[in-house]
């Protein structure tokens, strides 16, 4: 039984290691694909029917006249252009340049003396000396000193700056109005591809007059900036090793 665990184990973790490799060895030598633009949410938002307003009984639309400048269609110089309905798409602007340090020093000292004895009383400390072992005395009936020094110190410098723009969707309007928008962007460039994806919740009014809203305003932000590839790969630690600094005790 002792024999056969560490057997099973090593069958598991060959088996586990090969089915990772196995979606990798067919993209030996080929570039890495990109993902269908056509199937995910931001499509299946802008391809469906638009929400339709809602009408009061008995209002009455009148269609505006040709050549009005005031007509509320899209194409209208004076028509608002920001994206206010599911499948619209508006422009989130990334600008990440943050900077924290932090840096904390503390020191602690502590020494003491202790020294305790009894020289004379109505000679009670003489005659005790008398039944006391060689080279002990009340005079010096106990000495002590202690010495502690403590000293830490400690910096966190960190430093991110990200700066990209990207399209986005709206892809859903909660009861309340709020806009779940959702982007993404892939760009092959040598083997390479770098992937950004935007996800988070906007309220119409923070959507600027230029279709574009900063990111800070996004409530829930999910931004993703990364890649696969080549590059990618040798970053990245084999499968072997990965499941070593899992297992590994030490």
């Amino acid at each position: 039984m002792s024999k056969t665990l560490p057997l099973l184990t090593g069958a598991c973790l060959v088996t586990l290691t090969a089915l990772g490799a196995c979606g990798r060895i067919k993209e030996v030598g080929q570039q890495p694909e990109l993902t269908d633009s056509v199937d995910g949410p931001e499509f299946h938002a802008m391809s469906a029917a638009a929400y339709s307003a809602p009408h009061f009984p008995g209002a009455t639309i009148e269609s505006p006249s040709l050549g009005s400048l005031w007509t509320t269609s899209p194409m209208s110089l004076v028509s608002d252009k920001r994206a206010t309905e599911r499948g619209d798409i508006l422009t989130v602007v990334i600008e990440i340049d943050d900077k924290a340090e932090f840096q904390n020093t503390s020191g602690r000292s502590r020494s003491a003396t202790d020294k305790v004895g009894i020289p004379n009383l109505m000679g009670i400390p003489q005659r005790i000396d008398k039944m006391l072992p060689d080279g002990a005395s009340m005079e010096d009936l106990a000495d002590a000193s202690a010495n502690s020094s403590y000293k830490g110190s400690g910096n966190i410098s960190r430093r991110e700056k990200l700066t990209l723009r990207v399209a986005a969707t709206i892809i859903d309007i909660l009861p309340n109005g709020v806009l779940r928008v959702q982007g993404s962007q892939e760009v092959r460039v040598n083997n390479e591809v770098r992937e950004l994806t935007v996800s988070g919740f906007v309220r119409p009014a923070d959507i600027g007059r230029r279709n574009e809203i900063a990111y800070d305003r996004i409530a829930g932000a999910r931004i993703s900036y990364g890649g696969r590839g080549n590059i990618t790969d040798v970053q990245q630690p084999r499968y072997g090793q990965q499941i070593a600094d899992i297992l590994l005790p030490y």
